[in-house]
């Protein structure tokens, strides 16, 4: 895990494997950012003049490395850039820091150490820094060969592992920031826990199925309970049958990975507010019996984003001691075809006393969600959000890197999405028709699961609204887009899991426990 520090050095003086610096794009070329006054001083006040020449805009998370000259530490400054310089009397916003920051420690992958010298006015743009430098540092490791033997190098943080891949920058030194502050030791503390659990969602969403399945998805939530302070109670394929959970047991069992429903329970003494969080996770999804076709299963060990979302954001809201209560729940299941799985045709009881006619295996996250939605609404919490990759429909809506969100309150939406825009997190907020809900009615039984083609990611929404306990504030946010990234990585954001959603998740409980959410 990179190390995060809070430095008073200065940029000139401090000892690293490299000096990142921010850049600016002006009206007439790159502007040099604050933050890097001794660097510029140290290129004779031309250091804009010099990264123009090689290129350099100062475009949004362009990097550009030089030698560094006599006068500073340092072997090599690192110009990141900021995008357009701030309108007079404003500053950096707080993602163009944070995406700035990740690029700037994805380039310096297998140093050891490097000082960040970004603009730094408050302790929000330390922290926006940190986050991005410790989301950017981020590497998938554990199944590469020579891992251990790179660690223990004398070369540390600078190791290359087996096959040429390099570990993470070791190290980030945060400079203009101030150690002995309130805030801004607040502010890093609070970046160092978001982002490991973040980190270790990711982790999670990448991890092969093989490795990665119900049983053993549960087993890691409950070590960390233990390890936070958070009860734990997993619900296995016995007590689901005696419970009714006829849902998670018809999408689990075709495999054979039963399936779990996981409660974490964080609970604080102060807390005025319940807050529910459920995720999807269905720990790989070939379809089932409706089959994905050659092309659009080789990522479906990412169906589990949600539930790695939720768990990722109650650990974080433990670590920080938030004062809310929040319960999640991971309904977690793998989806297989086999002699024992659900046919098309079959008709379902959800715990809900509901039953379900199943039109299309393929459509199984709303069937374990309905189950622990209407779970977790027995408990009567102020507010419930599930999270889910759950439409194909959304994406082809939203594209890649937003998430959708529905709720049965426009007020509640709007905050979301308001939480979400906040902390650099794209979404949008989407409609429930009512007229789409006709598209579901069943035959056979009290609904269908599937419905009109058109507008499907809202159809899934108005479905999991069925299963949502009467007077309870609910929300809806499906992730398929921007869970897991397929491209080469930018800003903060690595290919494979991302994390998405975790951030809004915490400000969200947050807001909650400052009483901010009414």
């Amino acid at each position: 895990m990179t190390a995060l520090t809070l430095s008073t050095a200065g940029a000139a003086t401090l000892r690293a494997d490299a000096l990142v610096v921010g850049v600016a794009k002006g009206a007439k070329g790159p502007v040099v950012a604050p933050g890097a006054e001794a660097v510029d001083k140290a290129f004779d006040g031309k250091l804009a003049a010099v990264l123009e020449t090689l290129g350099a805009t100062g475009g949004e998370g362009e990097v550009t490395k030089l030698p560094a000259p006599a006068g500073l530490k340092t072997p090599v400054v690192l110009a990141v850039g900021l995008g357009p310089v701030p309108e007079k009397d404003e500053s950096y916003d707080a993602e163009a820091l944070r995406r700035a920051a990740g690029a700037a420690a994805r380039a310096l992958t297998g140093s050891k150490k490097a000082a960040f010298a970004l603009p730094v006015e408050a302790a929000e743009d330390a922290e926006a820094i940190a986050e991005g430098a410790l989301l950017g540092a981020y590497a998938f490791t554990a199944y590469r060969s020579g891992e251990k033997d790179a660690k223990n190098s004398k070369n540390g943080g600078g190791a290359s592992q087996a096959g040429g891949a390099k570990l993470p920058l070791g190290e980030i030194a945060l400079l203009g920031a101030k150690p002995r502050d309130k805030a801004y030791k607040a502010a890093a503390e609070r970046a160092i826990a978001l982002t490991e659990e973040i980190n270790r969602a990711r982790d999670l969403v990448n991890t092969p199925p093989n490795d990665l399945y119900p049983e053993s998805f549960a087993a890691v939530a409950t070590a960390a309970g233990k390890e936070h302070g958070i009860k734990v109670q997993v619900f296995d394929e016995k007590a689901l049958a005696k419970g009714g959970f006829g849902g998670i047991l018809g999408v689990g069992q075709g495999s054979q990975n039963p399936p779990r429903l996981v409660k974490l329970s964080y609970t604080h003494s102060k807390a005025a507010k319940n807050l529910a969080l459920v995720g999807k996770g269905i720990t790989y999804d070939s379809g089932g019996i409706s089959l994905k076709p050659a092309g659009h299963n080789e990522t479906m060990k990412c169906d589990m984003s949600g539930a790695a979302a939720v768990f990722a954001a109650v650990v974080a809201a433990a670590r920080l001691g938030l004062a809310v209560n929040i319960t999640g729940w991971l309904a977690l299941a793998e989806n297989m075809p086999s002699g024992s799985a659900t046919r098309p045709g079959d008709v379902l009881r959800m715990y809900s006393g509901k039953t379900v006619e199943v039109l299309n295996t393929d459509a199984e996250g709303r069937l374990v969600l309905g189950d622990a939605l209407t779970k977790a609404s027995e408990e009567n919490p102020d507010a419930i959000v599930d999270v889910a990759t759950l439409t194909g429909a959304m994406v082809m809506a939203l594209g890649n890197r937003t998430f959708g969100i529905m709720a049965n309150d426009d007020a509640f939406r709007t905050s979301i999405h308001e939480i979400a825009e906040e902390v650099g997190e794209q979404s949008w907020p989407m409609p429930l028709p009512a007229e789409l809900r006709k598209g579901m009615d069943s035959p056979t039984a009290d609904i269908a699961n599937m419905g009109e083609r058109m507008g499907g990611g809202l159809v899934a929404g108005l479905f999991l609204q069925e299963f949502v306990g009467e007077g309870i504030t609910w929300a809806h946010l499906d992730i398929a887009g921007p869970a897991f990234h397929e491209g080469a990585p930018y800003g903060y954001t690595p290919k494979g899991g991302t994390g998405s959603a975790i951030r809004t998740l915490v400000k969200l409980a947050e807001r909650t426990a400052a009483g901010d959410l009414g």
